[in-house]
């Protein structure tokens, strides 16, 4: 295979297009903290390093993982895995998870010693959630009893997408908290898990075979439909909610243009019968979902 072809295989497995909606929650919580003139470019950077890492890793790992327990084969309908196709090996891929893993985790650890300066009881926290983000991103799909294939998902990406990837970030700028943070919290983690839903749609049908009891595989498509409609719905709601404790101008809500995008999302899971075609969908809702944050984020900002 020559280096051009590798290339192209591992930038496939990296899923360049996953890597705006890891930022989203990352951007929320900067966002928020630009509003309360709390703002470390540093802080920015180095979460941002960190959360590329860790959803890069999540991506190979669930490369290998679905193609050693069979989720990814020759009749899924959506895009193929670099495994599964033999375009990387799997020895490779570990080879892959592995560095993914350190960068990971050094680019943590550099945040950390930036935020906190000194060894405390919350950077001591904050590291053991670090660890645990990578053994979440790896045991999706990988090992003896990967959660993904338990259904539980979704319940981890609003963990770590919504709560931790949102308070999280603005913790290490303020190093404060209040209750109604929750609120962008909850909008980020909803809708990164209305992309997973979307993703699930598409594979259940591969998944059924191979025993992935995902959420669609449990509930059947069309109420999987009604749960996408209820977290974009209720992740639009708190981003509402939120604006309206800090409203100054009517321009705030310019968020809301996204919301014909979320329409348009569950049109194509209702009228498009061939999963292999809500490929695209992915795209323009993960689009769509960094959009709302910037627009979400600038009227915080711009008052």
């Amino acid at each position: 295979m020559n280096r051009d072809r590798i290339f192209q295989s591992w930038i496939g497995a990296i899923r360049l297009r996953t890597l705006p909606l890891a930022l989203s929650s990352i951007l929320m919580g900067s966002f928020m903290a630009a509003a309360d003139d709390s703002f470390d470019s540093w802080i920015f950077v180095l979460a941002a390093l960190c959360t590329i890492f860790l959803q890069i890793l999540s991506n190979l790992a669930n490369d290998y993982g679905d193609s050693i327990h069979g989720a990814d084969h020759v009749e899924r309908e959506g895009p193929k895995r670099a495994v599964q196709m033999g375009l990387i090996k799997p020895s490779e891929m570990r080879t892959g998870i592995l560095i993914t893993a350190l960068l990971a985790f050094l680019s943590g650890i550099a945040l950390l010693i930036h935020s906190f300066s000194a060894l405390s009881g919350m950077a001591a926290v904050f590291l053991f959630l670090g660890i645990g983000a990578i053994f979440a991103a790896l045991g999706y799909t990988m090992g003896k009893k990967p959660y993904g294939y338990a259904g539980l998902g979704d319940l981890f990406v609003l963990i770590f997408f919504g709560f931790l990837g949102v308070l999280g970030s603005y913790f290490l700028y303020t190093k404060d908290l209040q209750g109604q943070h929750v609120l962008p919290a909850i909008t980020a983690g909803f809708f990164a898990t209305a992309v997973l839903n979307l993703n699930n749609i598409r594979d259940i049908d591969s998944d059924r075979k191979a025993g992935k009891r995902s959420i669609p595989v449990r509930i059947g498509r069309e109420r999987a439909m009604y749960y996408q409609m209820f977290l974009l719905s209720a992740g639009t709601l708190s981003a509402i909610v939120y604006m309206i404790l800090h409203y100054t101008q009517v321009y705030q809500f310019a968020f809301l243009l996204v919301i014909p995008l979320f329409y348009r999302n569950i049109k194509d899971i209702k009228n498009i019968t061939r999963s292999e075609f809500l490929d695209p969908g992915l795209k323009r809702l993960s689009l769509g979902i960094l959009l709302f944050t910037v627009l979400f984020g600038i009227g915080l900002v711009i008052r």
